[in-house]
């Protein structure tokens, strides 16, 4: 059994435990070498909006295998406190993943999407990785409900198949959901949640500028491409931003010893 990942910064009560993409994939390669399953999440300020409002959700979270920092506002609070943490997103996550489920021989499976762009996603895929297994992909209905019992045949299935390491394409907090419960039934698959970082693949999202990743300022990219569904969203997470701006300046701050 692997031992627990020592967290390195906590955010809004949310500790994060991976550095790097580099300390990611060795994480994962642990877990893959000792046939241990895990679950990988993401943070962002969305999911910290959603963890606040969400009881399932914010305890999904504290059950999670490997916390990522996703978003420069993550990082940024995070070195405040003396953790030296580099933005590792989904969409960053799937050809480092796919180069390790080719080392290590592990199948892959994809759930969410499209079927549409599951197939282009695994075309681009399996050219760019050659070797690379795909056990299966499977979209799910419109109004999949995580916590039901559809969702534990879909988990029996993608068991069936062989699976190794499974892809999770639904948004949050869904995909930490079903991410959580499945975990519980099959405990030797890895579970990593991706959003839309297959349909950044397959061509059906076109991703920011890499001037603009590099700044941090990807949310505006995004922000730009779909106003309306976005700006609600963002703005929700701007507010919780500058509450943790302002809670972290009014904290007393620790004694120093002579």
């Amino acid at each position: 059994m692997i031992p627990a990942i020592s967290s390195l910064a906590t955010i809004d009560g949310q500790p994060v435990n991976i550095a790097s993409m580099a300390d990611l994939v060795a994480g994962m390669r642990r877990f893959i070498d000792a046939r241990q399953g895990f679950c990988l999440f993401t943070l962002n300020l969305d999911h910290l909006v959603k963890r606040r409002d969400h009881a399932a959700f914010r305890e999904a979270y504290a059950r999670a295998t490997l916390v990522t920092a996703d978003g420069a506002p993550i990082v940024r609070l995070a070195r405040r406190q003396g953790a030296r943490l580099q933005r590792t997103t989904g969409a960053d996550l799937i050809h480092p993943l796919c180069a390790l489920a080719v080392e290590t021989r592990t199948p892959l499976y994809f759930f969410g999407s499209t079927t549409a762009q599951f197939a282009a996603a695994a075309t681009a895929l399996t050219a760019a990785h050659p070797g690379l297994v795909i056990a299966g992909y499977e979209s799910p209905p419109f109004g999949f409900d995580p916590q039901a019992p559809d969702a534990d045949a879909a988990g029996d299935r993608m068991a069936k198949a062989g699976t190794g390491l499974c892809l999770i394409a639904l948004g949050a907090p869904r995909q930490e959901l079903l991410a959580d419960r499945w975990l519980k039934a099959h405990g030797d698959i890895g579970y990593c949640c991706i959003g839309a970082a297959l349909d950044f693949i397959a061509g059906g999202q076109k991703r920011a500028p890499m001037a603009l990743q590099r700044l941090g300022l990807e949310w505006l990219w995004r922000l730009a491409q779909q106003p309306r569904r976005l700006a609600l969203r963002y703005g929700r997470c701007a507010l919780l931003l500058a509450r943790i701006e302002v809670a972290t300046r009014l904290a007393p701050k620790p004694r120093v010893s002579a």
